[in-house]
């Protein structure tokens, strides 16, 4: 298996906002070519407070962060819109939002549920294979990391650390 190293130093992070760009977007996604530019824009707007698009996010590199935008947009196109590919191909938005609990047949009963098993975000997320792509690229995100103290240190085992007398050690 060829491996390629990193080059020294490593490359910078891309840091900036992400500007929205229907062009670009129906690049990626060309399902959406027939919405209007301004169904799509309002889709990025509100991605923008699903994900944070400063340069204070937790997803420090802008080009990454365009990434999981784009995916969080066409995730709310989808919802709130559908798809239209402009060539007459139109998915409409689905008319519920969870999965179908229940139905009867006699006077047309449906019930959803919108979490089962998994939790509220993520049932948000899996409705479409937009999000369910958004959720598993940002489980690096939602994950926490405990680095504990210092085995040793040069006045004992654990000290001096940072976090020594602040009742989190």
């Amino acid at each position: 298996m060829p491996v390629t190293p990193c080059p020294t130093p490593c490359p910078p992070v891309v840091t900036g906002i992400v500007q929205f760009s229907a062009p670009e977007f129906v690049a990626l996604w060309p399902e959406f070519t027939g919405l209007a530019n301004g169904v799509m824009q309002n889709a990025f707007n509100i991605a923008t407070l699903l994900l944070n698009n400063s340069c204070g996010s937790v997803v420090r590199d802008a080009n990454l962060r365009m990434a999981l935008l784009y995916m969080l947009t066409a995730h709310v196109c989808f919802l709130n819109a559908g798809t239209n590919d402009g060539a007459g191909n139109i998915t409409p938005a689905p008319g519920i939002v969870g999965r179908i609990d229940s139905a009867s047949e006699g006077s047309v009963s449906v019930t959803a549920q919108y979490a089962s098993t998994v939790g509220q975000s993520m049932a948000f997320f899996i409705q479409t294979k937009y999000g369910a792509q958004f959720w598993q690229a940002t489980v690096q995100y939602r994950s926490m990391r405990y680095f504990g103290p210092p085995q040793f240190g040069p006045n004992g085992p654990g000290y001096p650390w940072p976090g020594a007398g602040l009742g989190i050690d």
